[in-house]
């Protein structure tokens, strides 16, 4: 008995976490027979769970909203909250949780009841908007949902060296969180090729498309995938020899603004970019760690006028005998 009511709640849980399953994928992840599958459902039909199932060779089982979220059992007004608070996370910059809490988010929404989903709608204007982060909230969870159920996705997009509105349509594979923007990394159709696109300039159409079989990200990292195309992308560019191994946390921090490359056990490249000289040399400023440039005349012009001012503000504080 123990063992079925643990099953049937990693049942529930799997459910929860895409939009539709075969009978023959729950049955592996659950160590089962498509037989004890389909008796597990009506058990969950049976404790109230809306499991949809559609047969044929394209059918399978789907969690149908206004299901309730064991172990949590949480009532109106904390589901609300927790939504509330999902929304208000991934919304908002703090590093590393925004696309764990939009993951979440997509999870909540999917189960709440549509009385509660109109109490979170209500409000969304109040809670999304975040200084430098102008992308919609219902833009990000729709391109979330498609990743997570591994379906096409079309949309209108504007792209940055081109003000016309193009067509897109791609098989979504990861969010990346990058400073104060979401980028999606897919695979564009009609390109056959990896591209990156900024998701406040996508406008995503429904329904959502076919679904997809997952292919690998180059180089297996959508995050370094985003940098290493940002990168590209900044008007100045240079690298830097740095005197600390590839994995040190300074380096790692200023690896989303370029690519790292190691050279030994203690030192590594930075490729990095910015708008101009002078922005790249206060961003290295905040390296503190030993570093030389390999080739940018620029760069070092800037750096040493960085130096003279620095200099020239702290004469006389502190040096007196």
């Amino acid at each position: 008995m123990k063992e079925t009511s643990a099953r049937l709640l990693k049942l529930l849980t799997l459910l929860q976490t895409r939009r539709e399953w075969s009978g023959a994928e729950l049955a592996e992840r659950l160590g089962v027979t498509t037989r004890t599958v389909r008796r597990d459902v009506d058990k969950l039909r049976g404790l109230d769970y809306p499991v949809n199932a559609t047969s044929g060779t394209a059918g399978g089982y789907q969690l149908g909203a206004g299901a309730e979220l064991p172990p949590l059992l949480l009532d109106d007004d904390e589901a609300v909250a927790v939504a509330i608070g999902l929304r208000t996370a991934a919304g908002g910059g703090v590093a590393g949780i925004g696309e764990t809490a939009l993951r979440a988010l997509v999870k909540l929404e999917q189960v709440l009841p549509s009385r509660l989903r109109h109490r979170v709608n209500g409000l969304r204007v109040a809670t999304v908007d975040t200084p430098g982060n102008d992308v919609s909230l219902e833009v990000l969870t729709a391109v979330a949902t498609a990743c997570r159920d591994r379906q096409r996705l079309r949309f209108d997009y504007v792209a940055a060296y081109d003000a016309a509105e193009q067509r897109r349509e791609v098989e979504p594979h990861q969010l990346v969180a990058w400073g104060k923007r979401w980028y999606l990394v897919a695979w564009d159709v009609a390109r056959d090729d990896w591209r990156s696109f900024r998701v406040d300039r996508m406008v995503p159409k429904v329904p959502l498309g076919a679904r997809f079989t997952p292919r690998e990200i180059p180089g297996g990292d959508a995050a370094a995938f985003v940098a290493a195309r940002i990168a590209r992308m900044w008007p100045f560019q240079a690298s830097v020899l740095v005197a600390a191994p590839i994995d040190h946390e300074k380096v790692r921090k200023l690896v989303t603004y370029g690519t790292i490359e190691k050279i030994d056990e203690g030192s590594c490249r930075l490729t990095i970019g910015a708008d101009t000289p002078q922005l790249l040399a206060f961003l290295l400023s905040f390296l503190e760690i030993d570093f030389k440039v390999e080739s940018s005349v620029e760069l070092a012009d800037a750096l040493r006028q960085v130096t003279d001012r620095f200099q020239r503000a702290a004469e006389g504080v502190g040096n007196s005998a």
